[in-house]
């Protein structure tokens, strides 16, 4: 009899890489694999209801919990996941607590006997602690194939010590140019996450292979590149939200505090005329000052668009409720037009529905994949990460957006934008011939999107031919 592959999934302990993660295992779920996602205490709960449903649906996915060592490591107790770090300069001490986590990782594979590791890029240490059980470990970036290999060529080339505008070397396709404003800040200059990246892309090479969050025809270029002339083992099972289609809740996908009820808000869209609704959201981790947000604000209604806008406030000062009344007097001036939700928004959901025309995003890998799938074009204003990479693919290479203007790597709180410019880009997004060529496109690459996914597919092959592999070493460990 042969035996069930088991895998275990193990997601950093922040929102925009918990998603991606319980997707995926959900999706080696319906497969016929055992499933096993590794959460802290704080985030279990969470994913044991967003899997409820797979469970329900006879699928094998289970959560085990690991205790997080945060008072060890000098954080406060019970911080364990990136949104209860108290200030960044605390985040060195966070990245200390999940190294500390090599033992009892450890004690959980050789007590559970799993045959493969997928593991986030964040934890690079994982490689060696999956070879001492001899398993592969597999490592799930949750981005592009497109931002990994331009990333690489930027870590290997350095191309901007030498020019403040320069293009990626020997990268394929159209001439990629970049700014050193856009690069991350640890690229720029050594601090404690450059040894952090360096490991990361490191283990890329290292260990068994790369899962891609994307599907090979959106980026094939990029994925023969990658593959050819980087030297990395790669599998395109995306847009894998698409796969899980009907086995999970999309409506639970993220965070549930929200100012505003799902059903509220997809009955508001449902009263609207199709692609006449802008949607704006910037993710969970992006944080805008006020005046930013009074710019937002000036240029969503100077657009004369309606809108759907989800606000994530920085705190300035312990006078929220001063700070409300702009927002308030807002909301109250475009009732009917526009829609304000604090908080969480149910945005696969939003995306999908016909009323949505385009897309203010900050280009985290989640948000351009979800919109790809939806088919709606996107304004671009990236932050930190490797957005200001997911800009460029889909701005120059996929010809599916605009950029809003926003040139400065910043890590959370954004570069500032004026209303004018937010203006411009929501008009040239929703009105206009070029805004229709851009939708078009957008709309071409949702139907192979979803053909990727099909029986026959590209990302269903990519899937089976990993699982068919992965099998068949599965009676060499454990044993």
């Amino acid at each position: 009899m042969t035996q069930q592959l088991h895998i275990f999934f193990f997601p950093f302990m922040a929102h925009g890489h918990t998603i991606p993660f319980i997707d995926l295992a959900i999706l080696f779920a319906t497969k016929g694999v055992k499933s096993t996602i590794i959460a802290t205490p704080s985030n279990a709960p969470h994913i044991k209801k967003v899997t409820h449903k797979a469970n329900k649906l006879g699928y094998q996915i289970d959560t085990l919990v690991i205790k997080f060592p945060a008072v060890e490591a000098g954080l406060p107790d019970g911080c364990d996941d990136t949104d209860k770090v108290p200030s960044p300069d605390m985040m060195p001490k966070f990245f200390l607590a999940v190294e500390m986590l090599k033992q009892p990782l450890s004690d959980l594979l050789k007590q559970h006997c799993p045959h493969c590791l997928v593991a986030d890029m964040f934890f690079p240490w994982t490689t060696e602690v999956a070879a001492m059980f001899k398993i592969p470990r597999i490592v799930f970036h949750g981005t592009c194939v497109f931002s990994l290999s331009a990333m690489e060529h930027v870590r290997l080339y350095q191309p901007h010590k030498s020019k403040e505008t320069f293009t990626i070397p020997n990268f394929p396709g159209d001439d990629i140019k970049m700014t050193t404003a856009e690069l991350q800040d640890y690229v720029k200059q050594e601090t404690w996450r450059t040894k952090l990246f360096n490991d990361s892309k490191a283990t890329e090479s290292e260990c068994f292979g790369v899962i891609v969050n994307s599907f090979y025809e959106l980026e094939s270029v990029y994925a023969d590149h990658y593959t050819d002339f980087l030297g990395r083992r790669a599998w395109y099972v995306g847009p894998i939200s698409l796969s899980t289609k009907g086995v999970i809740n999309k409506a639970e996908r993220g965070k549930q505090y929200s100012s505003i009820e799902e059903h509220e808000c997809l009955k508001w869209l449902q009263s609207k005329d199709r692609n006449s609704v802008v949607y704006i959201c910037f993710g969970s981790t992006t944080n805008f000052v006020d005046s930013q947000l009074m710019e937002i604000a000036k240029g969503l209604e100077a657009s004369g668009q309606q809108f759907v806008w989800v606000v994530r406030k920085e705190k300035e000062s312990n006078d929220e409720k001063g700070k409300e009344n702009w927002l308030l007097e807002f909301e109250k001036r475009m009732e009917g037009k526009g829609l304000v939700i604090r908080g969480w928004a149910p945005q696969v959901l939003i995306l999908e529905n016909e009323a949505i025309g385009g897309f203010v995003t900050h280009c985290g890998w989640n948000s351009i994949l979800e919109s790809v799938t939806a088919g709606v074009p996107v304004i671009t204003w990236p932050v930190a990460a490797e957005q200001f990479y997911n800009e460029k693919l889909s701005v120059e290479v996929l010809k599916i957006g605009v950029g809003v203007g926003a040139r400065k790597w910043k890590r959370l709180v954004g570069d500032f934008v004026k209303s004018e410019a937010i203006e411009k880009a929501v008009k040239e997004i929703m009105v206009g011939e070029k805004a229709m060529e851009m939708r078009n496109r957008a709309k071409r690459l949702a139907d192979m999107a979803k053909k990727a996914v099909e029986d026959g597919g590209s990302s269903e092959s990519h899937l089976n031919a990993l699982i068919g592999e992965l099998s068949s070493i599965a009676m060499k460990t454990c044993k």
